[in-house]
């Protein structure tokens, strides 16, 4: 027995009209300048949801145009923070009254689970921007203290026009991560959304405008990574560019950026993350961590646990555990509130993962449960556990970004910490165990950007989160996130006859 297979479309909810499928320029939804236009595919089916406007280099020209007047002469940089707040607010009020229906475009343009959407995802996007609202009006220099007869102070300025690109995977929650501190700062930003799940981003900009954020400020340009986002990593009206997606397309925006005008880049690549469990943790507990870690969101996610370190005491019993556990996981419609699991994004994404999984049982990987597509239409895979993993299998290297948990064996504390370190990849981990010296010299050991010991995919607003080697640089979330919009300014002046320094 696998998992639980429900392929029906869930016909109970009304499929959202598409009302937004042209770029959004300067304050107008606008056709591309090619005319050309490409279908976004419904991950259900496999069939056509809309057709979109095929933004390229000549539509991000109008785009960082339209924000580059809106950054150099329009308000949004020269309101008083308290102003942007007003409207940051504003816009967020209106994502609240709209959460249904931005709910259900995510839904149907990347599979992910509408009920979930609704309570969490969404709702959490307009408290993204209500945090960056607040800091708008916070934004402060320092006085300097000179070694001689100088007097000086610093400014923190908006950097200018921010691209922002974005994955599939959190097309609302990733893009308000960027868009949030970016506004708050003062900048204008070109947003483009990845080409398949284009949907909310333009939604969004319909609220922006609603909202009164001035034309030029918030611009989406829909397309392909190769011509539009291309066009904004090499833009030399550009002021910063801001990615998240793999660590190979990371590679290719740092280059542009350092071949056009050498604008700085944040980037939150790609990760192979370790779970570690140790034989003092509960057993039940440590699987159910590991089932939502590693299948959460079809294991579209970047900090998936999709390496499980079991210690060699309770290896078998957690193994059985989790094992049983994902065989009672529902992989169904996104609609259907019954779901645990929808389908994957697209089927590029599909056939990826399935070729992955034929990799582990070719590389000698021990398949538990799952391995197979789960239905006879859509982009649906069983989730699947392989162990006996070794650490150089290519399913315990490289980045799935599926359902897909290889589990490995090992005995001490310090073997631990090597084969969690032993990856290019550094954005997450997680610890369970009741042992405080274990948790604590873990987590100082493993070299990544967030450690979470005894939960997992732990997320919070005031907590920075970024990573370390291969998974990029630069932090998202906390108020670390709103420096990567700002510069900073020195300004100095000299003292005559002052009394004291």
């Amino acid at each position: 027995m696998a998992a639980v297979c429900n392929g029906k479309l869930e016909d109970s909810f009304m499929v959202p009209e598409i009302k937004f499928t042209k770029l959004f320029i300067n304050g107008d939804f606008v056709d591309s300048v090619s005319g050309e236009t490409y279908e976004t595919i419904d991950p259900r089916s496999g069939e056509p949801t809309a057709r979109i406007a095929e933004g390229d280099k000549e539509d991000v020209d109008l785009a960082v145009k339209a924000a580059r007047e809106a950054f150099d002469n329009g308000p949004w940089p020269r309101f008083p923070g308290a102003g942007r707040r007003r409207l940051m607010m504003r816009f967020a009020d209106l994502i609240d009254e709209n959460v249904e229906e931005i709910a259900a475009l995510e839904a149907l343009d990347a599979g992910k689970l509408f009920h979930w959407l609704k309570a969490v995802d969404i709702p959490v996007v307009a408290e993204t921007l209500r945090y960056y609202a607040g800091a708008a009006d916070k934004i402060h220099g320092e006085t300097l203290k000179m070694t001689r007869e100088l007097q000086g102070y610093t400014l923190r300025e908006p950097i200018g026009v921010v691209g922002i690109i974005i994955p599939w995977n959190y097309p609302s929650n990733l893009l308000f991560l960027k868009v949030g501190p970016a506004l708050a700062a003062g900048c204008t930003v070109v947003i483009k959304p990845a080409e398949q799940t284009p949907l909310t981003a333009l939604y969004f900009a319909h609220l922006a405008k609603k909202a009164g954020i001035p034309d030029g400020v918030f611009n989406v340009v829909p397309g392909y990574g190769h011509t539009a986002g291309a066009a904004i990593s090499s833009h030399m009206e550009i002021d910063k560019v801001t990615f998240t997606g793999s660590t190979e397309v990371g590679r290719l925006v740092m280059e542009a950026a350092a071949r056009s005008n050498l604008k700085p880049v944040s980037l939150e690549l790609g990760g192979k993350n370790p779970f570690i469990v140790f034989d003092d943790a509960d057993v039940g507990t440590a699987a159910n961590l590991v089932l939502q870690g590693s299948l959460f969101n079809k294991g579209e996610v970047c900090v998936a646990s999709s390496r499980i370190f079991v210690q060699e005491g309770i290896y078998e019993e957690f193994s059985n555990q989790l094992v049983e556990k994902a065989k009672t996981w529902i992989v169904g419609d996104p609609f259907d509130p019954r779901s645990n699991q929808g389908p994957q994004v697209d089927k590029k994404q599909y056939d990826k993962i399935l070729s992955y999984i034929e990799i582990g049982k070719a590389e000698g990987a021990t398949l538990l449960t799952g391995g197979k597509p789960c239905g006879d239409r859509g982009y649906y895979i069983e989730p699947t556990v392989f162990s006996n993993v070794e650490d150089d299998m290519r399913i315990a290297k490289e980045e799935i970004f599926g359902p897909v948990i290889s589990l490995m064996k090992f005995k001490t504390v310090e073997e631990a910490i090597r084969r969690a370190n032993a990856t290019e990849y550094g954005l997450a981990a997680g610890i369970l165990t009741n042992d405080l010296n274990i948790a604590n010299t873990v987590s100082r050991s493993i070299r990544a950007g967030v450690i979470w010991i005894n939960c997992y995919r732990a997320f919070d607003i005031d907590c920075p989160y970024g990573g370390y080697k291969m998974s990029g640089f630069g932090r998202d979330f906390g108020m670390q996130a709103l420096d990567q919009y700002l510069q900073v300014k020195s300004v100095v002046t000299p003292l005559y006859s002052s009394p004291w320094l």
